[in-house]
C-alpha cells in the first residue's frame, strides 16, 4: 500500500467519514498499522479552512481532509482501496504541517 492511498472507512462513522487516506511513509510499511487521516463528507465538514481542510473528489463524492482526526489503524481494518491522492500530496502534507508547526506561540 502506498502513501496517499485512499481506502473505504469500515468503522462506525463511515456514513459521515466514507474514506481515509494513508499518510504514513512507505518506509514504515513493515509495521502492522497505518497512519491515516479521515476524509469527511463535505456536507458534514461545515466551513472548512482550505489549507487545513483541502477538498477532493473520491469515488464521485466530494470529501474534505480532517487532519485534526489523524489516527493509526491496523492494516486489516482498512477497507477496499478506492484510489490514490499522490497528485495532491503537497496539499495533504501542507495540512499536516499546519497542524504540527511550531511557528505559533
Amino acid at each position: 500500500m502506498a502513501q496517499f492511498d485512499v481506502h473505504r472507512n469500515t468503522g462506525a462513522q463511515r456514513t459521515d467519514i466514507p474514506f481515509v487516506v494513508v499518510v504514513q511513509s512507505k518506509r514504515l510499511d513493515n509495521y502492522r498499522r497505518r497512519v491515516v487521516i479521515p476524509l469527511v463528507r463535505t456536507a458534514v465538514a461545515g466551513s472548512p479552512e482550505p489549507t487545513l481542510n483541502p477538498s477532493f473528489v473520491v469515488d464521485s463524492q466530494e470529501v474534505v481532509l480532517h487532519p485534526l482526526e489523524i489516527v493509526s489503524v491496523a492494516v486489516e481494518r482498512l477497507g477496499d482501496h478506492v484510489g490514490n491522492l499522490a497528485h495532491d500530496g503537497d496539499r495533504i502534507i501542507a495540512a499536516i504541517d499546519l497542524v504540527i508547526t511550531r511557528a505559533w506561540k
